[in-house]
């Protein structure tokens, strides 16, 4: 089973003073790149709860935006006046420089943007971080579902061209022994041309017999099998097959590379490029796995 890089997931956790919303964004990345934006009551925490995210996310450019709504006693808040004074005189400069007129409901909407109203305490009780801990937990594995359902596909269309590989492998094979009997009859009969040339049969054959070796591709047809069949097995692991998969295509390139710079015929060299255009197809979606 294999994953996708990509996913989404999304939490909504209450407690006594607020309702929290949790969401994580996944995208392509060789490595975890984390950027977490939460609110300043909960900073104090932060490296602790980038650790669990890392651990859960594992690799990708990974956006995790937690935000609140205010519940509970109003006595447990205070207004930030300093904030809501800035709120007011920015609000107030756009009004004049896009001429407009300033609304008369610029309280109601100053109250509602971010760190006008926080706790008279910066302490977040336990109870209450555990519950946002646990909410990163669920939006994470809302996460890992995304990547399961994504991986599915790609794990499909995997299967579908490393077995056209094999099959185009095949039909290499059709013409390989027509080649071997269209190399003998050009050269004798290029050698025939030349009338005056004596010809050792004996000596002709062995060095027939060393041209054949130097362009044979059995050994070039054993281990992209083999390397297909790896391709095939890494699949059914269960994580972290993204870069494995990425060495094994690798591998297969070195050795659909060489039977094309060995065909020395047309239509083998045709297979060739057919197999290479399956194998980019291939390693351009081994970038968004796991």
């Amino acid at each position: 089973m294999i994953k996708s890089m990509t996913g989404f997931g999304k939490a909504t956790v209450e407690t006594a003073q607020r309702i929290v919303t949790i969401e994580i964004r996944v995208l392509n990345s060789k490595q975890l790149d984390l950027n977490v934006r939460l609110p300043a009551f909960y900073r104090e925490r932060e490296h602790e709860l980038r650790s669990s995210i890392g651990s859960l996310i594992q690799r990708g450019k990974t956006d995790c935006f937690i935000n609140y709504e205010s519940v509970g006693q109003a006595g447990s808040y205070s207004i930030n006046q300093d904030m809501a004074e800035a709120y007011y005189s920015q609000l107030r400069d756009l009004s004049v420089k896009l001429g407009v007129n300033e609304p008369s409901d610029y309280l109601q909407i100053i109250m509602r943007l971010p760190e006008v109203m926080h706790t008279a305490s910066n302490e977040v009780p336990d109870e209450e971080w555990i519950k946002v801990i646990n909410g990163v937990s669920e939006a994470a594995l809302a996460v890992d579902a995304f990547r399961i359902q994504e991986g599915a596909v790609l794990e499909r269309d995997f299967k579908t061209r490393v077995t056209k590989i094999l099959d185009l492998l095949k039909e290499v094979e059709v013409y390989e022994g027509l080649r071997e009997q269209n190399i003998r009859e050009k050269l004798r009969r290029e050698l025939s041309q030349l009338t005056e040339l004596r010809i050792d049969e004996n000596r002709l054959e062995q060095e027939l017999i060393y041209y054949l070796e130097k362009i044979d591709i059995t050994e070039e047809k054993v281990r992209l099998r083999k390397h297909c069949d790896y391709f095939f097995n890494v699949l059914k692991e269960q994580d972290n097959q993204g870069r494995k998969l990425g060495f094994v295509a690798q591998e297969m390139g070195r050795e659909i590379n060489t039977l094309g710079s060995k065909a020395n015929q047309a239509d083998m060299q045709q297979l060739v490029v057919m197999m290479k255009d399956e194998l980019e197809k291939i390693k351009e979606q081994l970038l968004n796995i796991l």
